[in-house]
Formats: structure tokens, sequence, C-alpha cells
């Protein structure tokens, strides 16, 4: 039988997860504008223009649901519009993945959180992803939860910004991030849908939290270039966006998905990441 994944924002990393999928699979995915439908299209990729198009037809047929679209202030977009024909399909589902944020935990100064790690998120956009996760916990669904770090990957790296010389390293006293690269996210996606865990919260970053100054002093390494000077964070020209990432500071354990999905990370650090990243683009693997 077929496999048919509806995939809601079908973005930089449900694209990953196509990548990996088998080729008897059929993808339908949603995008917001025609030239991103073509792309789409040339991956193979059945694209639907939404909002706008019906996308009840999809639901029907679909097999797996995979949720990369964020809330606004008006909630999850998704359930705002097809809650009810979700929620009456939902054993019709094998699989149900919703890409959510490691902003759900708040700020830790600096510390460990896990998946037990009670949600506190101090920014708005955090308490909108807690606000989803709850709402699309309420129906019943064969629903994993992957709660993401910062992203990077091909086309997503610091490489442009420190070769253009508008890289900073931004410095506050003990601040960390966790990242994931696009490549990781997405063999742990497929590591799931291939035993799913109804109910199962898994989250997904390398092994390495560091302060965001070391990644950008170790792409100018790598690209033999000088080190961008260091900026205290708060005489720092930041908007509003980038400064709120600031607001949390937090290092986040993966042991999950290596004990419970038998995974190894491609790129553990983003010393390998990077480096990954910059023989992809030079083509000197």
């Amino acid at each position: 039988m077929t496999k048919t994944l509806l995939s809601f924002g079908h973005g930089y990393s449900a694209r990953a997860l196509t990548t990996l999928l088998p080729d008897d699979w059929r993808v339908i995915g949603t995008t917001r504008s025609e030239d991103k439908a073509a792309a789409l299209i040339a991956e193979g990729v059945e694209p639907r223009i939404w909002p706008g198009a019906d996308l009840k037809p999809a639901l029907r047929s679909a097999t797996h649901l995979l949720i990369s679209a964020g809330p606004s202030e008006a909630g999850d977009p998704v359930l705002n519009e097809l809650r009810a024909e979700i929620a009456e399909r939902r054993d019709q589902f094998e699989w149900v993945g919703y890409l959510s944020t490691t902003g759900v935990y708040g700020d830790h100064d600096g510390g460990w959180v896990d998946e037990n790690t009670p949600l506190s998120p101090s920014t708005k956009r955090g308490q909108k992803r807690v606000d989803a996760e709850l709402a699309w916990q309420s129906l019943g669904l064969p629903l994993h939860i992957f709660r993401l770090a910062g992203i990077y990957g091909p086309g997503r790296g610091p490489f442009s910004k420190v070769r253009n010389g508008t890289a900073r390293r931004i410095i506050k006293e003990g601040q960390v991030f966790s990242r994931i690269h696009v490549a990781d996210i997405a063999q742990t996606l497929a590591a799931s849908i291939a035993q799913p865990n109804p109910g199962a919260i898994y989250n997904l970053c390398d092994d390495d939290p560091a302060p965001p100054q070391d990644v950008i002093a170790h792409a100018a390494e790598l690209l033999g270039l000088p080190i961008p000077p260091a900026q205290d964070f708060a005489n720092a020209d930041l908007t509003p966006m980038a400064r709120s990432f600031y607001a949390e500071s937090k290092k986040v354990r993966n042991d999950r998905i290596k004990t419970d999905l038998d995974l190894k990370l491609i790129y553990p650090d983003y010393r390998a990441g990077l480096a990954a990243l910059l023989a992809a683009e030079t083509g000197n693997p």
C-alpha cells in the first residue's frame, strides 16, 4: 500500500526528510507561493498553495502528517482550518509529527534541560508553541513532537556573513545555544516514521551546546579570514527579534533520540557540521 505524507509548511526540514523517504511514497506539501511550488514539483512533491487550496482531498488520502507550519497570533493555522477533519480521521493516520522548538523550555541560565523539563517559555513565540503542542495533543492522534534547536545546514550557515563582513560575535556572559544540522533532523524524522511511538517527545540538537560567538569564530578560521571583533550584547544594535533569542540560555539534552530511535548523529557538533558545509560549497570533501 502506498504511503502518503501530507506536509503542512513543506520547507527546509521537511524537504530534507523527503529525500530519505522510499521512492514509492507520495508526498503532498503545502507552500505559500508559485515559485516554491515549482521547486517542490522538481523534487517529486505535489504542491498545494496554502492558504487557499482545499486540503480536504489530500487529507483523505494521507497516511502520515507532518506539521512544520508555525502558530500565529490566531493560533495553529492547520488546526484553525482542519481541526474537525483531522480529529475525525485520527484512526487513519499511522504517524503524525509536529515540529516544535526548544524555546518551550524557556531560560535556564545555561543549565541543562531534557524532555521531562517543565515548560516555562519566556517569549511569546515560545508560549505559542506550547499552546500549539497542547492543541495537537488534545486530538488523540498518533502524535510525535520534535523540539528543534537552532537549525543550520546547506544555505543556512555562517560562511556567507563571514565572507561579506556582516557576521558579528555578540558576547553575552554565560550565553549558550544548542543547534542541529538539517540532515540530523531528517534522519530523526525518518527513524520515527519507521518505528512510531505515539505520544513521544524528542529534543533534536547536537552534542555540543556552545556560545554563538564560538561558532562564528570557528567559521572564520575555516575560511582563513579574520575573526570578527567581539561586541558586547548590552550595546549591540540588534532587532527586537534577534535580541529576543538572547533572552534564553540553556543546554539541551538529546539522549532520547539515541536510545529510543537508535540514532547516531551525522554531525555531533558544529565543527563537524561546518566542515561538511564548507567542503560541499568548495567541492573539496
